[in-house]
């Protein structure tokens, strides 16, 4: 995923899905810990619900 769309992904969640950037944030420290793809660790942390991953699942697909 590219610098343009990364940050097009990041506001995704701030402004669709209303997911705080205290959340995005605690997720990027862990990915750096534990590689992965953020809308898992954002899921996974219990940072978004099953119904917002299919949500960003859905606009990755589409982006």
């Amino acid at each position: 995923m590219g610098a343009s769309s990364y940050t097009r992904l990041i506001r995704f969640l701030q402004e669709e899905l209303a997911v705080s950037a205290a959340s995005i944030s605690i997720a990027l420290r862990h990915t750096e810990q534990d590689p992965g793809p953020l809308p898992m660790i954002l899921w996974q942390y219990g940072l978004v619900t099953l119904e917002q991953l299919d949500r960003i699942y859905d606009w990755l697909e589409n982006a």
